[in-house]
């Protein structure tokens, strides 16, 4: 067991940031959240499953909503714990652990403010490590495991707890709640045990967060080499450098959905086409696809490489492209059918960073 410091969370932010892929909220909101929550409630405790009790009951929680909505509907952290506090409820058994559901975003953040509210850990591990926009993309449900029962809370107090026979129908149940309630509200899913979180999910993602993050934080203060490290430590690869000509965005069906276009800073033959889903899920240059899902598609500052998240992109930005390879833990079967390219109607083939197929 160890503590998170406030240095830690810092880099924590920029990483979390990274790997929300332009989707997962910007994460600002939720550093402010997770301060306050140890200035009254104490450090964040970060543990790994082998020292909670196999049997132990593991709860996750999020906001699940669009990011642009977010941007004006601010989480109340009510809803959070609401929602953990319904579906414990619901199964009768109080949780040994948090877990974020994906590291990216602010809901590598959130759950840190609710296990700290709450006097619980928070497991190092997740099931995207990246942020994806629909419950049932996770490396769980290609174990087999059911995000339902589930809850999902609002900032007023109401709350839904339901029970689905398929993650896709969890999917469905659940972004109808959201649309009904305001659409950025609190979730609680994937109930499982330690001994699972062990077997199935991605380990060690909040530390690889954080240490993303510290690589980052080295690119923006201008350090020697940084730039070369950051691509190493990842696996990245800078693919462009241009300047937004286009943008159209929309929020429909519980997303934020759109399309950007950057012209090349040297070459204006150059263009590039960006498809977004929350996230941003598929690169394309010359018409053909570049970076596909589930590798990452990031946005850097050309200035001051922040990550710029969907919401906030803007008419005449300057971006570097940065492709990072998924978790080798997506590698698996049935991984192009849940989050591959045709997962989300591109009828497009998965083009792997690294060569290596599902």
């Amino acid at each position: 067991m160890r503590e998170l410091t406030l240095d830690d969370l810092d880099d924590m932010v920029i990483g979390a940031t990274l790997l929300g892929t332009g989707g997962g909220g910007d994460p600002y909101i939720a550093r402010l959240m997770v301060r306050q929550a140890i200035e009254k409630f104490g450090p964040v405790q970060i543990v790994e499953p082998g020292e909670l009790d196999p049997d132990g009951l593991v709860l996750t929680t999020a906001v699940i909503g669009a990011p642009t909505v977010i941007l004006e509907k601010v989480p109340a952290g009510t809803e959070f714990v609401a929602c953990v506090r319904a579906l414990a409820a619901h199964l009768g058994k109080e949780p040994v652990a948090l877990m974020p559901i994906e590291v990216g975003g602010m809901n590598t953040l959130i759950p840190l403010a609710t296990a700290v509210e709450m006097g619980l850990p928070v497991i190092d591990a997740d099931s995207m490590r990246r942020a994806f926009p629909q419950i049932e993309m996770t490396v769980f449900t290609l174990a087999g495991i059911p995000a339902a029962p589930m809850s999902v809370a609002d900032e007023k107090g109401n709350v839904v707890v339901f029970e689905t026979t398929t993650n896709q129908t969890a999917e469905k149940l659940a972004r109808a709640s959201v649309m009904q309630l305001g659409m950025a509200n609190g979730i609680s899913c994937y109930p499982m045990t330690v001994r699972q979180v062990a077997a199935h999910g991605i380990q060690g993602s909040m530390s690889y967060c954080v240490e993303l993050g510290k690589r980052l934080n080295a690119v923006k203060r201008g350090e020697e080499g940084a730039f070369e490290e950051f691509l190493g430590f990842s696996g990245g690869k800078r693919y462009f450098s241009g300047k937004i000509i286009d943008i159209d965005r929309r929020t429909t069906a519980g997303f934020a959905r759109g399309t950007v276009v950057l012209e090349d800073l040297q070459d204006a033959d150059r263009v590039m086409r960006v498809e977004i889903q929350n996230e941003l899920l598929i690169a394309f240059e010359d018409g053909e696809p570049i970076i596909t899902t589930p590798d990452l598609i990031c946005f850097l500052d050309y200035e001051t490489a922040d990550p710029i998240t969907t919401e906030t992109l803007a008419y005449g930005q300057r971006i570097n492209v940065i492709g990072l390879p998924c978790a080798p833990e997506w590698h698996q079967p049935g991984m192009l059918e849940l989050v591959g390219p045709k997962a989300f109607g591109y009828d497009v083939d998965y083009v792997s960073m690294e060569g290596v197929t599902a």
